[in-house]
């Protein structure tokens, strides 16, 4: 499943030139991935509600093109891996007018409770790992 959502660059994530400052691509990424797990039927607050947390691993992301003010980008975002207690995200941002290929990016992410120990999402939680794989 890849879920699809959208966000108009504002001026405020810019730099002096007009680009899009590159820490920026990390905020949407999440944009990104609560839409896909929304679309999935689960919620972050969900999750957390059942004493699952996602922290970040491991982050990636490859600059392809410039985003400038007020573009309109699209972040298409899917599960790209399960690996035990982990599940990495990949993530395509489009500028919607020309379709062009901005950044992609993964981020990987453990499976733990507020303890932070680690979680075995397959058999704790068995309906939300068949949505994800």
């Amino acid at each position: 499943m890849t879920s699809r959502s959208e966000i108009t660059v504002r001026y405020a994530e810019t730099d002096q030139m007009g680009v899009v400052y590159h820490g920026n691509y990390f905020p949407w990424f999440e944009i990104g991935r609560t839409t896909l797990l929304k679309d999935m039927g689960y919620s972050y607050k969900e999750l957390e509600d059942e004493n699952i947390l996602l922290p970040v691993t491991e982050v990636t992301c490859q600059y392809k093109e410039s985003a400038k003010y007020d573009d309109v980008v699209e972040i298409r975002t899917k599960v790209k891996e399960m690996k035990g207690v982990r599940i990495t995200f990949s993530y395509e941002l489009y500028r919607k007018a020309d379709q062009q290929l901005l950044a992609s990016g993964t981020t990987t992410h453990a499976f733990v409770n507020r303890a932070f120990k680690p979680i075995n999402i397959k058999k704790q939680f068995p309906a939300f790992y068949q949505k994800l794989i």
